[in-house]
């Protein structure tokens, strides 16, 4: 067994992963305005009751660049404390078993490779849209991280008059539709014709940072995450269209495009994280 921990911006989530399941499922407002060693505190006992005689280890996502062989995060989305902490090493203080952290993001896309829409894919980048918008990168099988963690962060490329997370992402709708992706997701189910029009200049967008994603890594399947993909019907149809004038029709043809289906799937990535380690480790 291992825990699996997902650090969002405004809520941590945890639980126990054991054969490809997640239990004892924990939910709580991170209290990002406090000092660094009150939210460390609120961290580490929101863990704690999880931390049983027979877990072999915590996988911990968070949303930052993070430095994974010494597992320090730096510059915390939404926590202004977390600049560089060593994360790792007080964790492994304070419950003497392996500790891996990773983007949040990536373990996304290993979960999904390991567990969910991606299982038995080779190449495979998983796309969360959200708040912001970034990437995890599977090649050959293996979570591709860069040098810095910082793969996949599609969303900081220049696109149009600023990058593409301005257009590409949940900032869309306040900043040009005066209203946020939630109310146009609720107006368009119920037939509303402007809230409908939104999604479709949204799939338009979302279309251009997937063509990037495949220019970049070629791969065999997308899959679309984070609080925006539960929208996908609505939007699906402009963003198909948009990706058909692709310069390699192939490329589109061959690629498979998925809706991740497992709310915990962040979670049980974060989990494969201590499995992978621990792999390693015996292999060595």
């Amino acid at each position: 067994m291992k825990i699996g921990v997902d650090l969002g911006g405004t809520n941590m989530r945890a639980g126990i992963e054991s054969g490809g399941n997640i239990f004892s499922q924990r939910k709580e407002l991170v209290q990002g305005s406090l000092s660094l060693d009150q939210t460390l505190t609120q961290f580490i006992e929101f863990i704690r009751p999880l931390v049983k005689a027979d877990v072999k280890g915590i996988g911990i996502g968070v949303p930052s660049v993070v430095d994974v062989e010494k597992g320090i995060v730096y510059n915390v989305a939404n926590i202004p404390s977390w600049q560089r902490v060593p994360l790792k090493e007080i964790f492994e203080k304070e419950f003497e078993i392996p500790v891996c952290i990773n983007n949040d993001v990536n373990c996304f896309a290993l979960g999904e490779h390991k567990f969910g829409m991606a299982q038995g894919l080779k190449h495979v980048v998983g796309v969360s849209v959200g708040t912001g918008l970034g990437a995890g990168i599977i090649i050959n099988n293996q979570l591709f991280n860069g040098n810095n963690c910082g793969a996949g962060e599609i969303g900081l490329l220049p696109y149009l008059d600023h990058n593409i997370e301005y257009y590409a992402s949940g900032n869309l709708f306040p900043t040009f539709f005066n209203t946020t992706a939630e109310k146009a997701h609720q107006q368009a189910l119920l037939g509303n014709s402007e809230a409908i029009g939104y999604w479709n200049e949204f799939g338009v967008h979302l279309a251009e940072a997937l063509k990037c994603v495949i220019h970049a890594y070629d791969p065999e399947a997308i899959v679309l995450g984070g609080s925006l993909s539960k929208a996908y019907d609505l939007f699906k149809e402009s963003m198909n269209a948009t990706l058909k004038d692709f310069p390699y029709p192939e490329s589109i043809r061959r690629l498979k495009i998925f809706r991740s289906q497992n709310e915990n799937i962040v979670l049980l990535g974060a989990a494969e994280l201590v499995t992978q380690h621990i792999g390693s480790t015996v292999r060595a």
